[in-house]
């Protein structure tokens, strides 16, 4: 292990991955990532090269990056096993060529705000949407705790969400600017944990916040339930993810997420790259994880026999814009603009908010995923008579009559094992749909986008 230029640093393994001994600056960097000389490598990506040379029983180099206080650093390190009956069965030696120390990159605030809103959203155990005047629009409830207040919520749309959640400490009469109330300790009836709210506006330059999302958050995990608990033996009897058992799980996923999110966005302090991918990884899997539980759930309740519907008189107008409001964020990521239906377009239809909304998403957020960057997704309605039709159109791939045959189907994701989807969002909707005394169809060709169509009763006093 002579060629390649100076040797800087020299150390020594043992079997058991165990640096017996090392020089400086590889022993003081050991002693600076929490480990001990002699100790276990404490360094993980030295640590993976020499369990790699000792699996490949040859010689290995690579560069390798570690955290060191508050800079990163970069070494060309060179691992050969030494010689016995079995290479590696002696440890090996290990020899640091190239050392180099560099500052930690500063993300820019805009990065580690979005990274910020991102977690908030994956803990959050209501989330809502309101107008520009803070008063709830429509609101989604994901813990049996917060029953309560979702029923309060429920008959009270259309009021301001400090009705339902009051800041706590405040005297200043409302409603406050959003700003002094993002953030704000709430009282939740019914809860005895500690709450707060984030608000995040629907911008557009130059103007006030056109409405928000409201996150309620609390930093206390909910009590978890034994299984002797009567509150959950109705959960048991009835399926095995059911309405009362899905919160309950997917709590802790959603702290996994947080968790991971908050490693990856390096708020809890500086780390390399290479660790900043993993907890990406780790973000993304709990994710899916969490989607699945939701879809679920979902498909529980619309396979239930006693299932039904709350219509009630609404615009479709209103609800794919506040659909594309809400997904408009992730459009960006792609370049992709979604065009809605303008203000003064209007189409009445008899139809539960809230369902027609659930659908409305999971169509959009299908035009997102599937369409390539740059692209444009319309949102188009149709009076027809006794039906107000709404299309969602996009520039993707498109779809054969094949496959627009088996789409709607359960569990039905036409080959793309990759994409994070569960097989079910379409098959919910569907349901949806027909729950509601309408229909969800989809026209398409291969390389001609689709258009899936949404029929509804039309409201006839409209």
């Amino acid at each position: 292990m002579t060629k390649g230029g100076t040797i800087l640093a020299r150390a020594i393994s043992d079997p058991q991955d165990c640096l017996l001994s090392a020089e400086e600056p590889l022993a003081g960097l050991q002693l600076r990532c929490g480990g001990d000389l002699p100790g276990t490598i404490a360094v993980p990506q030295l640590l993976e090269l020499v369990r790699r040379a000792k699996r490949c029983r040859f010689r290995v180099a690579r560069a390798i990056s570690a955290f060191d206080g508050g800079d990163m650093v970069t070494a060309w390190v060179e691992v050969e096993p030494r010689g016995g009956a079995q290479e590696g069965e002696q440890g090996c030696d290990i020899v640091v060529r190239n050392w180099q120390v560099s500052p930690i990159p500063v993300e820019d605030a805009g990065s580690i705000e979005r990274r910020r809103t991102t977690t908030e959203r994956h803990v959050a155990e209501l989330t809502a949407r309101l107008d520009a005047s803070q008063r709830v629009l429509a609101f989604v409830a994901e813990s049996p705790e917060l029953g309560e207040l979702a029923e309060a919520m429920e008959s009270g749309l259309g009021r301001p969400w400090t009705d339902f959640l009051p800041p706590e400490n405040v005297a200043h009469k409302q409603p406050l600017h959003w700003r002094l109330l993002d953030g704000a300790r709430v009282t939740v009836k019914g809860s005895d944990r500690p709450w707060r709210v984030t608000l995040i506006p629907h911008m557009q330059p130059g103007l006030e916040p056109a409405g928000f999302e409201l996150l309620l958050v609390s930093d206390e995990p909910p009590a978890i339930k034994t299984a002797s608990s009567k509150a959950i033996e109705p959960t048991l009897r009835r399926s095995l993810v059911g309405q009362d058992l899905s919160p309950v799980l997917r709590q802790p996923v959603a702290r996994i997420v947080a968790n991971a999110e908050t490693i990856r966005a390096r708020l809890a302090g500086p780390i390399a790259d290479v660790y900043a991918d993993y907890a990406g990884e780790i973000a993304s899997a709990g994710k899916l994880l969490l989607d699945l539980l939701e879809d679920l759930a979902d498909l529980e309740v619309v396979e239930s026999e006693n299932f039904s519907t709350a219509p009630d008189r609404i615009d479709l107008s209103e609800v794919a814009r506040q659909a594309a409001g809400i997904l408009n964020v992730r459009a960006r990521e792609k370049n992709i603009v979604i065009e809605s239906p303008q203000t003064s377009e209007s189409l009445p239809a008899i139809a539960e908010f809230r369902r027609v909304l659930q659908v409305m998403l999971n169509l959009i957020g299908n035009a997102i995923r599937y369409s390539p960057e740059k692209s444009r997704i319309w949102i188009r309605l149709e009076p027809l008579g006794e039906t107000a039709r709404l299309i969602v159109a996009d520039q993707g791939p498109g779809l054969s009559d094949e496959q627009q045959a088996r789409i709607f189907e359960k569990f039905e994701r036409l080959g793309r094992s990759g994409d994070g989807g569960s097989g079910l969002g379409l098959y919910i909707s569907r349901s949806l749909a027909r729950a509601m005394g309408g229909e969800l169809a989809v026209e398409s060709a291969p390389g001609q986008g689709a258009r899936f169509i949404l029929d509804l009763p039309a409201d006839p006093g409209a």
